[in-house]
């Protein structure tokens, strides 16, 4: 199974040239990294990320983490996965850009 990211291209960039993905500011601030599944990116692209331009689309295998990713309680109660420690870009299977549409949502590209 895997889990999907959403990540500006420039942050993105920085992350692949050391290695390894700190988190976006808002991960920053809430002391982990925020995913979503599969069923859920398409509606966390429309909630956060309208109108944000220059955005990737990174997936991840969820087993890749171990213990370090943890199933929690979020929006509407669904779990959502988190990751408390540094992001490894190595473990990306793919990334994928997500260009806006005519209302300035992210294009969600196949999974």
């Amino acid at each position: 199974m895997n889990i999907y990211k959403i990540v500006p291209a420039p942050l993105w960039a920085d992350a692949t040239k050391s290695g390894s993905f700190r988190g976006s500011p808002v991960d920053v601030a809430d002391g982990f990294i925020h995913f979503s599944t599969a069923a859920q990116i398409h509606e966390t692209a429309a909630r956060h990320f309208t109108g944000i331009a220059d955005l990737l689309l990174v997936a991840f295998p969820a087993s890749a983490f171990g213990d370090a990713l943890k199933w929690e309680r979020s929006r509407g109660g669904a779990l959502f996965p988190h990751l408390y420690e540094s992001l490894p870009v190595n473990l990306a299977v793919w990334e994928k850009p997500m260009p806006l549409d005519a209302s300035g949502k992210p294009i969600v590209p196949p999974l």
